[in-house]
């Protein structure tokens, strides 16, 4: 089985996931765990995000759904990433979001850790738990799941 130490940096990640700024959220993996089924990365977020000239003028905060679609990332990248599958020519589609809570916002200056884990699989579709914290502290966390398709369908 892979190292526990995997890490993948910002060009890896981008050969990885189709996105490009600014809905490329994941800055880099510091952590991938396949035997513990788990990984952890993080998103710094700068004040130069351009959803925070809207969300909200002279208050900014992360949307939460953008909070989501990062942790939905980071498990796009485990299952990506895993050596024992042949995911060429497939694209990880976010399809559900349950249980989700947002705890504190995130705003420009933090880093935002993303752990996912408990990955599950059922044919195409993977389900996985959650998490991301700023400074320890949860600022969301809920179970989400995706589907593997082929990317001809586009």
């Amino acid at each position: 089985m892979a190292d526990a130490a995997v890490a993948i940096d910002i060009q890896r990640i981008l050969g990885m996931l189709p996105h490009r700024y600014p809905f490329l959220l994941v800055d880099r993996v510091t952590e991938v765990d396949y035997e513990a089924r788990s990984i952890t990365a993080y998103k710094n977020v700068t004040v130069n995000e351009p959803f925070f000239q809207g969300h909200f003028p002279g208050l900014p905060v992360m949307p939460g759904v953008l909070i989501m679609e990062a942790l939905a990332q980071a498990g796009g990248l485990y299952v990506l990433s895993h050596p024992e599958l042949d995911l060429n020519g497939k694209l990880f589609l976010f399809a559900s979001a349950d249980k989700v809570k947002f705890r504190r916002p995130v705003v420009p200056g933090d880093q935002l850790f993303l752990h996912v884990s408990d990955f599950r699989r059922k044919m195409t579709l993977w389900k996985m738990s959650a998490v991301a914290k700023v400074n320890g502290e949860t600022a969301a966390a809920g179970e989400f799941s995706a589907a593997m398709v082929n990317k001809e369908i586009f």
